[in-house]
């Protein structure tokens, strides 16, 4: 079974920066597209960032330019950099992946980040 684990969520005054890694126990090579979600508090989950098999980025609108994707295959981690926070940016946030033969989405457990005013 896929494992991915996320860490680096905390609390942040509006303005700062955090750093969210997600480490997974298999290879990305398993994986086609890849990327982070996230859930506010009586909200519905919504799309942050995706990168495809092809390495295409794309954000959300409400996070582009302030929100950065990156990866480390070699520590099959990914990571997403937040910047420049905002209180609307507060939400659970969950790495995911999926399996480019079985196409199963696999998902994290989630990561609290909370920005204060």
């Amino acid at each position: 079974q896929v494992q991915l684990v996320e860490s680096g969520g905390g609390l942040v005054q509006a303005g700062g920066s955090l750093r969210l890694s997600c480490a997974a126990s298999e290879s990305f090579f398993m994986f086609s597209a890849m990327g982070w979600y996230r859930q506010a508090p009586g909200e519905q989950r919504e799309w942050v960032t995706t990168i495809t098999s092809g390495g295409i980025i794309n954000y959300a609108d409400s996070v582009k330019g302030r929100f950065t994707f990156s990866r480390d295959n070699a520590k099959n981690t990914m990571y997403l950099q937040m910047n420049s926070l905002k209180p609307e940016d507060t939400a659970v946030y969950y790495c995911s992946a999926r399996n480019r033969l079985t196409q199963v989405r696999y998902w994290g457990q989630g990561t609290l980040v909370t920005v204060s005013s």
